[in-house]
């Protein structure tokens, strides 16, 4: 396991001990960041227009695009390094 798979594995765990809950505009990009950095580019057909958290959380994955899992791995490590201060 490379050192920023562990390190993006820790994060994941600390996310879920944040002292505070993130405002929904954090939580759409830890998610993008996550779904970046563990699948890949945002597959599958985006959500219809009833679906507004599920259109929201497609928009915000597929607007990563292009960046790599491992730089996706490291933001979604610096959003939580942040967040636990």
């Amino acid at each position: 396991m490379s050192d920023i798979k562990a390190r993006f594995d820790q994060a994941l765990a600390d996310s879920k001990l944040l002292p505070a809950k993130p405002d929904n505009n954090t939580l759409l990009q830890m998610y993008s960041l996550f779904k970046q950095g563990s699948v890949g580019d945002a597959t599958g057909e985006r959500p219809g227009f009833t679906d507004f958290v599920g259109r929201a959380k497609y928009d915000a994955w597929a607007g990563l695009k292009g960046k790599t899992q491992e730089a996706a791995q490291q933001a979604y490590i610096d959003l939580v390094e942040s967040l636990k201060k």
